[in-house]
C-alpha cells in the first residue's frame, strides 16, 4: 500500500476494485465501512458480483469480466475531455500525459459501455465523484491482478491516481490489499525469482557482489529465476528435477489442477515444508514439519509495509522447528555453514543489506512497527510513500490499450467463470478446515449462480451440479444468488474435493507471470 490502512478513513473518495473486502479482509473493511457511515465518505464500487460492499457504495459499476483497463480508460477520458484532471501534479509529477490522452480518447463511455456492460451515465457520474474529491483512495486485491492483463491493470489504476493527483497524501494512495499475512515481507525478503531483499536486483552485479561480501561467498549468479508458474511446465518437461515447497499448496491453489499434477509427477525430487499435510505434502519425498506464527518469535510486515514483531505464545508440537533452523540445518549439510543465535540475529543482517529495512531493529519495533522504508535508525518510517517524487523521480504515465481475457465463452462453453474466497475458509483451507465451527458455516465447495441461468440451465437451489471446462470438471452444490450476474458463475477455490482450480485457465501475464485465475468459460448441468 502507498498509505496505511488507518488512512482509509480519511479518504472523502473510496475507489474499491477487484476486492471482495468484507470476505477477503473483514478487519480492514470496518475502515472502509465507517468512513462511508460516520465520516460522510463516497464508495465507487467496481465488482462483477453484488458482494457485501455493494450495500455500502454510493455508485455501483458491474463489468464484464476481464474489462478493467477499458473501465479505467474510460473513466480516463471522462476526467480528461471534462478538464477535471489535477493539472498542476501532471505537469509537475509526471510524464508522459500526451501519449496517455491520445489512447484514452477513444474510450468513449458509449464505447466502453460496449466493451463492459457499464452504463455510459454510471461511469461518468463515477469519474466526476473521484475526480472532484480532495482525497481519494483506491484499494484493490485479486480481482485486478489475476488477469493475463494484470500488470495493465494496476498500472491503469497508478494512471488513474497520477491524473487526479491523489497521491503522497494522507487518504489517497494506490493500494494493494495483500492476500495472507505474510505476503508483503515473503515479498521484501527476497521471496521472487529477480530481486534480492528489499527488490534489489538479481541482475545488478553490484548488487551481486555486495551480497557476496556480506555473505563471504563468489559466484552468485546475475540470471533471475523462474516464477512458480514457470516452474511447474518446466518439471513437466524434465528441465526442473526437484522442487522444494514452504508453505504453499500448489495442488488446490494453482491452474489447471490436472496439469499441474501431473507436472509434479515428473520430479526427481519434492521437499514440503508445513505446519500441516497438504493435499500436495502427501506427494512429497520428504516432508518437514515446521513451526506455525504461534510458536516462534520474528517480524511480519503487512500490507501496509508495517514491520511488526511475532513473539512466541506456545511450544511447538512433535519435531516441528523454525522454518530458518530448517534451512541453516539444510544449509550447512549441503556446504555452506550457516548459523544464527535466532531470529534477532538474522533480523540485524536484513538491516545490513536491505537499504529500505536498514533502521528497523527489535528495539524500534518493541511496541509498535515501523513502515518501510526506514533507511537508519534515525528516520521515523515512512507512512505514506510519494511525498515529495515517485521513486524514479517522475511518474510515468502508460498508455495502455484493452486486450479480452485469454479465454472467452463460446457455444460450447457459454458461461463464464470467476473465483474468489468466502469468509469462513481461507486460502486452501490447510488451516481453517481443521476448525469444526468454519466448517459447519462454510462445509463444501458451491457455484454462485443468478436465478435466470438457474432457470435456463434446470438447476435449484442446494441441487448438485457439473462444472466443466476445456481443462476438468468438478460436481458442486448450487447457491442461487442475487450476488451473481446472468452469463457468470462464482465458485471459492478453498475446497480440495471439488477444486475450482481443476477448471481455471492457466494462461499467464506476460510480465509477471501470474494465471487468469479471475476468467475462463464453463458449461453447466444438472448432477446425475
Amino acid at each position: 500500500m502507498t498509505n496505511t490502512i488507518g488512512d482509509i478513513e480519511e479518504a472523502d473518495v473510496l475507489l474499491v476494485t477487484g476486492s471482495n473486502t468484507t470476505e477477503n479482509h473483514p478487519v480492514l473493511s470496518s475502515f472502509a465501512k465507517r468512513a462511508v457511515k460516520f465520516r460522510g465518505a463516497k464508495l465507487i464500487l467496481v465488482d462483477p458480483r453484488k458482494i457485501g460492499m455493494a450495500e455500502f457504495a454510493h455508485v455501483w459499476l458491474r463489468q464484464n469480466l476481464g474489462t478493467d483497463v477499458a473501465w479505467l480508460n474510460g473513466m480516463m477520458h471522462v476526467i480528461i475531455e471534462e478538464g477535471l484532471y489535477n493539472k498542476g501534479f501532471v505537469e509537475s509529477r509526471t510524464n508522459g500525459f500526451e501519449d496517455l490522452k491520445k489512447t484514452v480518447a477513444k474510450y468513449t463511455p458509449e464505447y466502453v459501455e460496449g466493451i463492459t456492460g457499464i452504463p455510459a451515465e454510471d461511469l461518468k457520474e463515477a469519474a466526476r465523484l473521484y475526480a472532484t474529491a480532495e482525497k481519494a483512495s483506491i484499494l484493490y486485491c485479486m480481482g485486478i491482478t489475476q488477469h493475463t492483463t494484470g500488470t495493465d491493470n494496476v498500472k491503469s489504476l497508478a494512471n488513474l491516481a497520477m491524473l487526479c493527483g491523489h497521491m503522497g497524501k494522507p487518504g489517497t494512495g494506490v493500494n494493494p490489499l495483500r492476500g495472507q499475512n505474510n505476503v508483503q515481507g515473503a515479498c521484501d525478503m527476497g521471496g521472487l525469482p529477480n530481486v534480492y531483499s528489499g527488490y534489489q536486483p538479481v541482475a545488478d552485479l553490484a548488487v551481486a557482489q555486495k551480497m557476496e561480501s556480506a555473505w563471504g561467498v563468489t559466484g552468485l549468479s546475475t540470471k533471475p529465476g523462474l516464477t512458480v508458474t514457470q516452474m511447474m511446465p518446466a518439471a513437466h518437461e524434465g528441465k526442473l528435477k526437484a522442487l522444494y515447497v514452504i508453505g504453499e499448496n500448489p495442488l488446490v491453489s494453482d491452474p489447471d489442477l490436472n496439469h499441474a499434477r501431473k507436472c509434479l509427477e515428473h520430479l526427481d525430487f519434492m521437499v514440503v515444508q508445513d505446519i500441516f499435510l497438504t493435499e500436495t505434502a502427501q506427494m512429497a519425498d520428504v516432508v518437514l514439519p515446521s513451526c506455525c506464527f504461534a510458536e516462534k518469535d520474528g517480524t511480519f510486515s503487512n500490507t501496509e509495509r508495517r514491520v511488526q514483531r511475532v513473539r512466541k505464545a506456545v511450544e511447538p508440537p512433535g519435531q516441528a522447528k523454525d522454518d530458518w533452523e530448517i534451512l541453516c540445518a539444510l544449509s550447512t549439510r549441503m556446504g555452506y555453514p550457516m548459523t544464527y543465535a535466532g531470529p534477532r540475529e538474522i533480523m540485524e543482517e536484513i538491516a545490513r543489506v536491505t537499504p529500505s529495512y536498514g533502521g528497523i531493529t527489535y528495539e524500534r519495533i518493541e511496541d509498535e512497527g515501523l513502515h518501510w522504508p526506514c533507511p537508519n535508525v534515525e528516520h521515523p518510517g515512512t507512512p505514506i510513500l510519494h511525498k515529495e517524487q515517485f521513486t524514479s523521480g517522475k511518474g510515468n504515465f502508460h498508455a495502455i490499450e484493452y486486450i479480452p481475457p485469454a479465454e472467452m465463452a463460446d457455444e460450447e462453453y457459454p458461461l463464464y467463470l470467476t473465483t474468489g474466497r468466502v469468509l469462513y475458509q481461507y486460502h486452501t483451507g490447510t488451516m481453517t478446515m481443521k476448525s469444526e465451527g468454519l466448517n459447519e458455516k462454510a462445509p463444501e465447495c458451491f457455484v454462485e449462480i443468478s436465478p435466470e441461468d438457474a432457470e435456463k440451465y434446470n438447476v435449484k437451489d442446494g441441487s448438485r451440479a457439473m462444472i466443466r471446462s476445456r481443462r476438468g470438471e468438478i460436481r458442486v452444490a448450487v447457491k442461487v444468488s442475487p450476488m451473481a450476474v446472468t452469463g457468470t458463475v462464482f465458485i471459492p477455490f478453498h475446497f480440495a474435493q471439488a477444486a475450482a482450480n481443476t477448471l481455471t485457465n492457466a494462461a499467464l501475464d506476460p510480465v509477471c507471470k501470474i494465471p487468469e485465475f479471475k476468467v475462463c468459460a464453463v458449461q453447466l448441468k444438472q448432477a446425475a
